[in-house]
């Protein structure tokens, strides 16, 4: 779900090129979610096999990340860990919406409603293990690094942000900045469309860039007055935050009492909301694992494994997958990992 403060955020439209040169750590399941939901036929089904098992999370990192990596954009791909018991219900409710959304596609099948078979497939996503283990095959065949966080993929994410080790998180959820993320890169498309939200219909989009630092000075908060405006708002460790407060009511309980969270958190009614106290999600947020002692190494493309998982595992066009990494190697020394020198150590 992530946390809806997208409405109180200053964004700043961007172009591909001022990303080229630039680490940027992808939020890896969001991403996936994404291809999952969006890259789908037209009556909803997603991409599959001759085998029947789904594609569209390769068609998707395939298609989209080899065509940023040829704008010149480098990724390391963040991948989540343990689920934190906060979050295990926000987990539970998606379940609950996917079956619902699943009863509403067979009916919309039944009445040959294509509008509606896609707009209710699209909500049944579901991202399982062999699809993960399918990714990080093909992210690590295109020679780009993995780093699996212990818990939240974005927390580790803003980790290395803040460590200097990438410019910027890729995400369409804002939930890295309430983690300390410097920046977050949305929309990040060469194309520049992106699917229409329930629709079957593309809308052009260019990438937006949003600074946590700018947002603050905007707002006239600080990092953890964020935090508390994401919570009241709602995160996926308190679902749907407190009745009736939005980002833009929770900003001014946040102007109004400052860092007295307290009386903040009495007044706006939070022990009516949730049976857990609001400093068991503050500082689960405040004090997310992340990994201290990790690396980030860059190799070349190995052309015969991804060939041997698109082409020979599923079915992709023999020609069209060499053809783009045809594309994607030319020019380059065998070894990327000389060309971007370093990797970080921590």
């Amino acid at each position: 779900m992530g946390t809806p403060i997208t409405d109180i955020l200053e964004t700043k439209e961007i172009m591909i090129e001022d990303l080229k040169g630039k680490i940027l750590a992808v939020d890896s399941y969001n991403m996936l979610y994404q291809f999952l939901s969006s890259i789908r036929q037209s009556d909803g089904t997603p991409l599959m096999d001759s085998k029947g098992r789904v594609t569209s999370h390769l068609t998707g990192l395939f298609s989209r990340i080899t065509k940023l990596m040829i704008e010149g954009l480098i990724f390391a791909f963040v991948f989540d860990g343990e689920v934190p018991e906060l979050k295990k219900a926000e987990r539970e409710r998606r379940k609950k919406i996917k079956l619902k959304a699943k009863s509403l596609y067979e009916e919309a099948k039944q009445k040959e409603n294509l509008e509606d078979m896609k707009k209710y497939a699209s909500r049944t996503s579901r991202l399982t293990d062999e699809m993960i283990k399918e990714a990080k095959e093909l992210i690590k065949a295109l020679g780009m690094p993995i780093l699996d966080a212990p818990s939240e993929g974005e927390a580790q994410a803003a980790f290395l942000a803040e460590n200097g080790d990438c410019y910027a998180i890729v995400s369409q959820d804002t939930d890295s900045l309430i983690f300390g993320a410097p920046l977050v890169v949305k929309n990040l498309t060469v194309s520049g469309r992106r699917k229409a939200l329930n629709k079957l219909t593309y809308k052009t989009i260019n990438p937006e860039l949003i600074s946590l630092a700018e947002n603050l000075n905007h707002l006239g908060v600080n990092q953890e007055q964020l935090i508390v405006i994401a919570m009241l708002a709602g995160t996926d460790f308190n679902i749907g935050g407190v009745k009736g407060i939005g980002p833009k009511k929770a900003l001014n309980l946040v102007i109004t009492y400052g860092n007295d969270y307290d009386k903040l958190f009495e007044e706006a009614g939070w022990k009516d909301n949730f049976d857990f106290e609001w400093q068991e999600v503050f500082y689960l947020i405040k004090n997310m694992p992340v990994k201290k002692d990790y690396k980030l190494e860059w190799d070349s493309v190995d052309k015969e494994a991804v060939v041997k998982l698109l082409v020979e595992e599923h079915d992709f066009s023999k020609e069209r997958v060499e053809k783009t990494l045809d594309k994607l190697t030319k020019g380059k020394p065998d070894k990327q990992q000389k060309g971007l020198s370093e990797f970080f150590k921590r």
